[in-house]
């Protein structure tokens, strides 16, 4: 149980002493970059999807 209770404070202490946090302008800015590389990684993912769906079509109607 003091290991626990020790590891606890100790955690703490790094968090509140030894972490650098971001300002809010800092958490802004890559709050944006993070949404924009999300919005673009499902976009190529959609086009992706679109184009597998489009071949597939393609030979099934070929052999059907």
């Amino acid at each position: 149980m003091k290991r626990l209770i020790n590891y606890t404070k100790e955690a703490y202490k790094e968090l509140v002493q030894k972490v650098s946090w971001p300002t809010f302008s800092e958490l802004q800015s890559s709050t944006i970059v993070v949404m924009i590389a999300s919005l673009l990684f499902a976009v190529v993912i959609l086009v992706m999807d679109l184009a597998f769906e489009n071949l597939m079509k393609a030979i099934y109607s070929l052999l059907y």
